[in-house]
């Protein structure tokens, strides 16, 4: 530092007042601190520094434009050389136009500090990434795999950030910061609870929740099915953690705070949360059967009957008299014959809510509820719960009528949903979370939710101006997008629950953390364990680095540790050109640490510390996979994205380089060619199968189409297998295409669908309502893992 002090002296216009020295040099404010100063990572720092392009060298100063290289040089040309070790660069210090042609980038557009004044290339930083369809692009990271129907993932709130997932069966699972999992169980209550291995059950452990000052009084909340005698009942329960072991719940402290009886074995409910009104509320189903027959009309509607409510009691100061008691101001309190604990009513089944913590500056949309309500046989919807509305349920199902009669009824006053959907596009939603997070800003205020049967992730985004909101679907990141360590774009099928790790209260706002997870399985049964959590990852934008850094308060272990392993990959790289690929890859990560409007210098952390940043330009990074791969040096997968549908250049500046794609010849089409189809747009791991014979596309209509025959067109789309074969037209009917294949029967090793034995092109005797589909992955099924 000293040294550079003293070159700094040599030219009198690079002021150094006392321990700070500071200049502008290529675009940058450096600032010589004694401490570390927070930076803005740019979504061009790539092309900056021209990282994006493997054949031209590597840029250790980012590239400017004509005018400004031209000031640079004339005032801080002596600190060159402690900038940039690169020889021809320091040869050329003393020649300005030497020295500025160097600098000098081929795509004008992206030099400093042009780029910072130019519409096109700013005017969609703050968006996630969409492809030409609307869909939103997003990535995974696997978080811990090899779970039994995960049901719910929550964390203490007690500065630890372990995380603690619930399973079906009945139990929870404590995992460290690191995401390695305590041998020992948080929590086992499994002889008590009443589940079953049928796929579908909706009886089990399905609901676990902290008390907000567990860290003083240890108290959770779990929500179960039992079986009393001859009756099914749900439980809730309060638990109190052991005063000998930090990661181990007391089991002999339960206490029992209600319990209701089921009619039936389905719509059970099952979510538990605390408001930030600190009460407790509990979601209940309906009662089960179809279309809410009990009494007159149904549970739901019935305020006297605690299914089909959200309830709302008090558990503070519950050690002596009632184990709960009611707040003052529940809606229904002096209602006659209604039940004091009511909060609201007319739900049907609603699964999995949240409750929004607000925009991190402004606060807007703290403390809403947000809940999926499953429906009956023709929409899901969404819902914000609030005080002593009706929901409608079995009135209304979504916007529609169910019940005419009671339709009809203009008394019954009730609340609609925020979105709805038909059940071409899933059959039970899940309800997610607003991301509040501090990884990615360009998805704060978006309600992120799925669908369990359909496998479909979606989002909402509200317009405050005018109170509605739009829908989004998400997919998986397509080409490259995904193509960095430890992120992934595939995923089991039946999304069960979403979840929050656990957020930092600093003194002024809220800290780090809060990021978004999902949990899925590839078989819906309590004893499969095919389950695995998912964290979602924006590619588009990252925050600046160290601003979602936290520190964990230290965690006493005294069980064993089981270590996290990922089961599913992005792609296999052949050891000969893993150093090849490392390479270019720690070349854009350490320049996308990099920018902002002004860059305020910092010390950058070791390179091995770096977090990989994925960037929103893959066309570099395709090339040299697509010249790996013509070598036979690697192996990419899943392919299918590519096959169903080929990465274009982006239409729109800064997602890309102007004017530098590479040609790549598309070969004809040959026969038995397929790709996957959902809601008429393509899709890379699951969609309705369409085969290319003889010049045109048609579907594959069957009514006994076999996991042989999707394990077929999985592989043919480069996915190692098949996750399901789908039949009656889930993924929607291909009706403006011809039938082209019928009775198709695979052994799974063949080539394409037209090597295995069919009624013959053209020769069905089906429709197409019976179109086949399939879902594909990278991940061993549960019954091969």
């Amino acid at each position: 530092m000293e040294e550079f002090h003293q070159r700094i002296e040599i030219d009198d216009k690079c002021d150094l007042t006392q321990n700070m020295a500071t200049m502008e040099v290529t675009g940058m404010v450096w600032i010589v601190l004694t401490r570390k100063r927070r930076v803005e990572c740019s979504p061009f720092a790539a092309h900056l520094f021209d990282a994006e392009d493997p054949s031209t060298p590597l840029r250790t100063i980012p590239g400017l434009c004509p005018d400004y290289c031209s000031q640079f040089w004339n005032q801080c040309r002596p600190i060159i050389p402690f900038l940039s070790d690169y020889a021809p660069l320091n040869q050329a210090k003393d020649d300005q136009n030497r020295f500025c042609k160097l600098l000098q980038l081929d795509d004008a557009d992206y030099c400093y500090p042009h780029l910072l004044s130019n519409p096109k290339l700013n005017q969609n930083l703050g968006r996630v990434q969409k492809d030409s369809d609307g869909c939103l692009q997003l990535c995974l990271e696997e978080v811990a795999n090899g779970l039994r129907n995960p049901l719910a993932m929550v964390h203490a709130n007690d500065g630890t950030h372990r995380f603690f997932v619930a399973e079906q069966v009945g139990l929870v699972w404590t995992y460290l910061p690191d995401r390695s999992k305590l041998e020992k169980p948080f929590l086992n209550i499994t002889k008590a609870v009443l589940t079953s291995s049928w796929e579908g059950d909706e009886r089990g452990f399905l609901g676990i929740t902290f008390h907000p000052k567990y860290k003083y009084n240890g108290k959770l909340y779990v929500y179960y099915s039992v079986e009393v005698g001859f009756d099914e009942r749900i439980r809730i329960s309060e638990f109190r953690v052991s005063t000998n072991d930090m990661n181990l719940v007391d089991h002999t402290s339960e206490r029992v705070i209600l319990e209701i009886d089921e009619p039936a074995s389905n719509h059970n409910g099952g979510m538990l949360l605390f408001g930030d009104d600190g009460y407790l509320y509990i979601f209940t189903g309906d009662g089960g059967m179809a279309g809410d027959p009990f009494g007159k009309h149904g549970n739901a509607q019935n305020k006297s009957a605690l299914l089909g409510k959200v309830l709302r009691i008090d558990v503070d100061n519950n050690e002596k008299g009632p184990l709960y008691r009611i707040p003052s101001d529940n809606p229904f309190i002096h209602e006659p014959g209604a039940r004091p604990e009511v909060y609201a009513y007319g739900v049907r089944n609603m699964w999995r809510c949240s409750v929004d913590r607000g925009d991190p500056q402004t606060k807007q949309g703290k403390s809403r509820i947000f809940c999926g309500d499953v429906g009956q046989n023709k929409y899901e919807e969404v819902d914000i719960v609030e005080k002593g509305c009706n929901y409608g349920w079995r009135a209304k199902e979504g916007f529609s009528c169910y019940d005419k009669k009671l339709c009809a009824n203009s008394s019954l006053n009730d609340m609609l949903p925020i979105y709805a959907y038909p059940h071409k596009k899933g059959k039970s939603v899940t309800g997610g979370y607003v991301y509040r997070g501090c990884e990615h800003p360009n998805l704060n205020g978006m309600y992120i939710f799925g669908d369990f049967m359909s496998g479909r992730l979606m989002s909402l985004k509200e317009n405050t101006n005018t109170g509605e909101w739009k829908y989004n679907e998400v997919c998986m990141g397509m080409g490259l997008t995904c193509a960095f360590p430890g992120l992934i774009n595939n995923y089991y099928p039946y999304i069960i629950s979403f979840a929050e790790d656990e957020s930092v209260i600093h003194r002024l706002l809220m800290g780090p953390a809060g990021e978004l997870y999902f949990m899925s399985t590839g078989t819906p049964s309590a004893t499969a364990p095919s389950g695995v959590i998912y964290k979602v990852v924006d590619p588009s934008r990252r925050a600046p680095p160290r601003r979602c850094h936290y520190e964990p308060l230290p965690v006493r272990v005294r069980s064993n540790l089981i270590q996290f392993v990922p089961q599913e990959s992005k792609s296999t790289v052949n050891p000969d050109t893993t150093e090849l690929f490392l390479s270019a890859f720690h070349m854009v990560s350490w320049h996308l640490l990099c920018l902002s409007s002004a860059l305020i210098g910092v010390e950058l952390p070791a390179e091995n510390t770096s977090e990989a940043e994925p960037t929103r330009t893959y066309d570099w990074l395709l090339d040299l996979l697509d010249r790996l791969s013509e070598t036979g040096q690697v192996q990419t997968t899943p392919a299918p994205i590519r096959t169903t549908r080929s990465p274009q250049s982006p239409k729109r500046k800064g997602r890309g380089r102007k004017g530098k794609g590479r040609s790549r010849s598309t070969s004809e089409l040959h026969n038995g060619v397929v790709r996957l189809v959902r809601d008429e747009f393509l899709h890379g791991d699951r969609g309705r199968v369409e085969i290319y014979v003889h010049g045109e596309w048609g579907t594959v209509c069957d009514d006994l189409w076999s996991m042989e025959n999707a394990q077929v067109v999985c592989r043919q789309l480069g996915f190692k297998y098949a996750l399901k074969a789908a039949r009656n037209a889930e993924f929607g009917e291909g009706k403006g295409l011809r039938i082209l294949l019928d009775d198709v029967n695979c052994n799974g090793t063949e080539f394409n669908l037209l090597n295995c034995s069919h009624a013959g092109v053209g020769i069905h005797n089906c429709a197409h309502y019976e179109d086949a589909g399939v879902i594909c992955g990278n991940s061993k099924p549960p019954a091969e893992a």
